[in-house]
């Protein structure tokens, strides 16, 4: 049921941390038993990527570092993110899931030296380095940050942003209000809410997409392509 304000539990975290270490580190534990999804997600994502391109008008995108948030096991990174970027870095608050990354997921990737840095942390607390990557990758994952977190979250990947560079969402957004899910401690949001966190957050939305593929029943997932405000001044 949608509501129009949302408050975390004192406990926030620590059950969303206690939830994902009973989830299976494979494919389909990373996609809730929705593998399904993962071809059209894979391309989705790349669509998105190349509209991001497409117009140098817009953005000055490199290819040369990016970050995938809440990444799990490794997927987004393995079957997109390292198509289009040279390097990667890995930051997921699951040490059990980075584990499955480096010893199987993307043992070869890791060795080759493509996968750089495996960071154990939850975004709430990750600083990314400054000056660092031409994306920031963030896929459903900044459902389970609180409001203020979120926002102070992306005001830390601006920072971590090389010239040209760009955090991208893409995240499952309700109708209207916030729809919260205390199992896993995720929270739905109205991608009004999500625009009025990233300017919050002195972020400047420049370009969006809705994904398509998905089965019926599934929550809409859109992508947002995002700059700090100060760049576009």
């Amino acid at each position: 049921m949608a509501t129009n304000s949302f408050k975390p539990t004192k406990t926030w975290y620590k059950d969303a941390d206690k939830y994902w270490k009973a989830v299976p580190s494979s494919m389909d534990g990373m996609l809730g038993g929705l593998e399904m999804v993962h071809t059209p997600d894979m391309r989705g994502s790349s669509s998105f990527l190349a509209k991001l391109r497409s117009d140098p008008a817009l953005l000055q995108l490199g290819t040369g570092y990016a970050c995938d948030c809440g990444a799990g096991i490794g997927r987004v990174s393995k079957h997109f993110l390292l198509k289009h970027f040279d390097r990667v870095d890995l930051v997921e608050q699951n040490a059990q899931f980075l584990e499955m990354a480096e010893t199987k997921y993307l043992k070869e990737e890791r060795d080759s030296g493509t996968v750089g840095t495996m960071s154990a942390v939850g975004l709430q607390d990750f600083d990314p380095p400054e000056g660092r990557y031409d994306t920031i990758w963030c896929q459903w994952v900044l459902n389970h940050l609180t409001d203020n977190d979120m926002i102070a979250f992306l005001g830390r990947c601006a920072r971590g942003l090389a010239p040209g560079g760009v955090v991208c969402v893409k995240e499952n957004v309700s109708t209207r209000g916030y729809v919260v899910d205390r199992s896993d401690s995720s929270v739905t949001r109205a991608a009004s809410i999500f625009e009025g966190l990233f300017r919050a957050a002195g972020m400047k939305i420049v370009c969006t997409q809705v994904q398509t593929g998905f089965p019926q029943g599934l929550f809409k997932v859109m992508m947002w392509a995002l700059i700090p405000e100060a760049t576009t001044t």
